[in-house]
């Protein structure tokens, strides 16, 4: 079954001008956010170098970024629901622009991190996106929506990718951060000015109401239990006793309050992340595939720019620009197949896409285990594995946006952006472990570097996580096989 019984309505259902007017505009923020990520990319080892850190501290340059990210974003998807979509958009992107505009300026890694962390706040801009889409958007068409946002993200990936490459080159990575502060403040200006949402439901909040009240406790917890899993990973750099105890105090932390996270959520009026929605049978896996899906991404931001730019024969010892170009054929896949694949899935349904996408991913990540020793390699390889990515990502996200009661959207699409970069951010983390805990050195050249059982071990584990993929589209292709919902 493709679609409902409501097929041929949606099927005539058509996108009015205005539709596609805020279709546009929220791409660009989708374009200037990856934008502003990518750029900084090829500059990681820069980075390592600059401030004097180990592979292990540098994944905090992405890890911070994306925890400050996935505890905000089901905070502003409430906030959003109560307060409204637009407005909400436009104070995250002022905290958004401030942090771009400072990150030029940082001396060392605490104030690094910092930005980071205000950075992040603006990924939080994401689920109200997407909310405002599914308010404009004709149901039935949904997928294409999200699928052309899903293409800006790899259109700013592609021009974060070369012009970063060529800043860091010619100017340093300071100039990445100096370039986006102009495009920010053009993008505040067209949001304020153009897009309108009609939210009637505002009218009806009664905003002391206890449904309506932000769950702070809930942040917390969620914090420090995602915090102290990855301080765990980042301290699994040397195998001496007094280590290996405080990475064994840190998993202890994280378990307690993850337990403390779900019995909060479960008591509270206003719950972060709801457990009803999150436990429906449809949209759980959905969740887990789109977790997977952020991190194998991030794991590849982490790694490639580290394996590019290593001296050989450890690595290929190239500069950011090459470092760039080796990574721009997963960004340009990803540029293709965002907008392809939101087609695809309008006519097929959400799970063929997303059974192959999942299937397409394990390949490419299980070629770049066998095969990684050339640069050309490599891009074939990232190419592979981001159709995969394209396909498993828009298939999800639709299943979750059909799923959701309409009351629900906000929250949802909220929990379900913090569920991809909780995994976006274990991504960094694990392969900076890998990377720190298997080094070794280069006669003639100062410091160390990542072995190849680095690189391997780091594929082997994305193929492996992928290969868990395959099953969990195939369970839920079963249970949408019951569900009325497009499948």
């Amino acid at each position: 079954m493709k679609v409902s019984n409501s097929s041929e309505k949606g099927l005539s259902e058509k996108i009015s001008p205005a539709a596609w007017k805020t279709l546009a505009i929220l791409s660009l923020i989708a374009t200037m956010v990856m934008y502003a990520e990518t750029m900084l990319v090829p500059a990681i080892p820069d980075l390592i170098k600059d401030f004097h850190i180990s592979y292990g501290m540098s994944s905090w340059i992405l890890t911070a970024y994306l925890i400050a990210g996935a505890i905000m974003t089901p905070i502003s998807g409430k906030l959003s629901d109560i307060y409204g979509r637009k407005k909400m958009l436009l104070m995250i992107m002022g905290i958004y622009a401030v942090g771009v505009s400072l990150g030029g300026f940082v001396t060392d890694i605490y104030q690094m991190l910092a930005i980071r962390i205000i950075q992040g706040i603006g990924m939080s801009m994401f689920p109200i996106a997407f909310g405002i889409i599914r308010e404009t958007f004709p149901r039935s068409k949904l997928a294409i929506g999200q699928g052309i946002i899903s293409s800006m993200f790899a259109t700013g990936a592609v021009i974060g990718l070369v012009a970063g490459g060529h800043l860091i080159q010619n100017y340093g990575w300071n100039a990445t951060f100096f370039s986006i502060i102009p495009v920010v403040i053009i993008l505040l200006v067209i949001i304020a000015r153009f897009v309108h949402v009609n939210e009637p439901h505002l009218k009806e909040q009664i905003r002391g109401d206890p449904k309506n009240k932000i769950d702070i406790q809930g942040a917390i917890t969620l914090t420090v239990s995602i915090g102290a899993f990855l301080m765990a990973l980042t301290m699994m750099e040397t195998g001496d006793g007094i280590n290996s105890f405080s990475v064994m105090g840190l998993v202890v932390i994280g378990i307690v309050y993850l337990i403390l996270f779900a019995i909060i959520e479960k008591r509270s009026n206003s719950p972060l992340v709801s457990m009803k929605v999150l436990a429906n049978k449809i949209i759980l896996p959905s969740n887990i595939l789109i977790m997977i899906v952020g991190l194998s991404m991030f794991m590849v931001f982490q790694t490639i720019p580290v394996l590019v730019r290593s001296p050989s024969p450890l690595g290929f010892g190239e500069d950011p620009l090459m470092t760039s170009n080796v990574q721009l054929p997963f960004a340009l896949v990803l540029l293709i197949f965002g907008p392809t694949s939101g087609f695809i899935i309008s006519k097929l349904g959400s799970t063929k896409p997303i059974i192959a996408g999942t299937i397409i991913s394990t390949i490419g990540f299980a070629d770049l285990f066998l095969n990684h020793s050339t640069e050309l390699l490599v891009s074939v390889n990232l190419a592979i594995l981001s159709t995969g990515l394209s396909l498993t990502s828009v298939g999800a996200m639709n299943v979750i946006m059909l799923s959701t009661p309409k009351q629900d959207i906000g929250v949802s699409l909220g929990m379900s952006t913090l569920i991809r970069i909780v995994g976006a951010s274990l991504g960094p983390a694990i392969a900076g472990m890998y990377m720190q805990t298997h080094k070794t050195t280069l006669a003639g050249v100062a410091g160390s570097f990542p072995n190849a059982d680095s690189y391997n071990l780091i594929f082997l584990t994305a193929t492996l996580v992928s290969c868990a993929s395959i099953v969990l589209a195939i369970v839920l292709k079963q249970r949408l096989t019951k569900s009325p919902i497009v499948n």
